[in-house]
C-alpha cells in the first residue's frame, strides 16, 4: 500500500480500534497468482505481548479456505470511516480529495476443522456481535450442533506477522485547515463522516 509519511499511522492502539470498530474485512489470498477474496466478520485479538491474531470462518462450499496453510501469506484489509473532502472548506487553496483509514493486516493462517475449537469460535463471534443488544442471542450448542459443524464451516486463524495503516486525515494540511474540515465533518448528518471527524483527533487551539 502506498503510504506517504504524514499518513502512515504506527499507534497500535488505533490500529487495533479502527479494526475492532470495522470488523467486516476483506479475506484476500493468491496461491497461484489470481487474487480471491471474502468477505468476513472477524475478531482481533491482542495478546499481552501486543502479538496480533485474527480469527473467523467462511462456509465449507467456499473454495478459499483450500488456499490456507501456513506456508501461504494471507491479507486482511479493514477500511474505516471516509469522506469526500471539499477544497471549500479550506481557508488556504486546495482541490478536491477523499480522507480515509484503511488497515492491511499480513499473516500466515492456520485452518480450523476440530469441532470443539469450532463451536468455540462461533460461540466467541456470536457473543462479539450480540454481547451490545438488549437481549443477546445465544447459539444452542448440543452435541448434534458441534457434531454438525465442520460438515457446515471452516475455521481459521491468522498470525500476524505485518501491519500497514493509512491514516489519510489531511496531516498535510495546514492545522487551520484540518479543523476546518474536522468542523465540516463533525456537522454533518452521515454518521460515517462524523466518525471521520472523531478519528481527527486535533489538539485543541492554544488561543495564540
Amino acid at each position: 500500500m502506498y503510504i506517504p509519511p504524514p499518513f502512515n499511522e504506527t499507534d497500535l492502539s488505533r490500529i487495533v480500534s479502527l479494526v475492532q470498530e470495522n470488523p467486516f474485512g476483506m479475506l484476500i489470498t493468491a496461491p497461484d497468482g489470481a487474487p480471491t477474496v471474502s468477505h468476513l466478520p472477524l475478531l482481533l485479538e491482542e495478546s499481552a505481548n501486543g502479538e496480533l491474531t485474527l480469527w473467523g470462518h467462511m462456509a465449507r462450499a467456499n473454495p478459499q479456505w483450500k488456499h490456507l496453510s501456513p506456508s501461504q501469506n494471507v491479507l486482511v484489509v479493514f477500511r474505516g470511516p471516509h469522506a469526500y473532502i471539499s477544497p471549500a472548506w479550506y481557508a488556504s487553496p486546495g482541490v478536491p480529495t477523499w480522507n480515509y483509514a484503511v488497515v492491511h493486516l499480513h499473516g500466515t493462517p492456520r485452518v480450523i476443522n476440530d469441532e470443539v475449537e469450532l463451536a468455540d469460535l462461533v460461540h466467541r463471534l456470536t457473543h462479539r456481535f450480540e454481547s451490545p443488544r438488549p437481549t443477546p442471542w445465544k447459539p444452542a450448542m448440543t452435541v448434534e450442533y458441534r457434531h454438525n459443524l465442520p460438515a457446515m464451516i471452516v475455521g481459521f486463524e491468522i498470525k500476524i506477522r505485518h501491519m500497514e495503516a493509512k491514516f489519510k486525515l489531511g496531516q498535510n494540511r495546514s492545522m487551520e485547515d484540518q479543523r476546518r474540515v474536522a468542523a465540516e465533518l463533525a456537522g454533518s448528518t452521515d454518521a460515517t463522516e462524523v466518525a471521520l471527524a472523531k478519528l481527527m483527533q486535533l489538539p485543541e487551539p492554544t488561543g495564540e
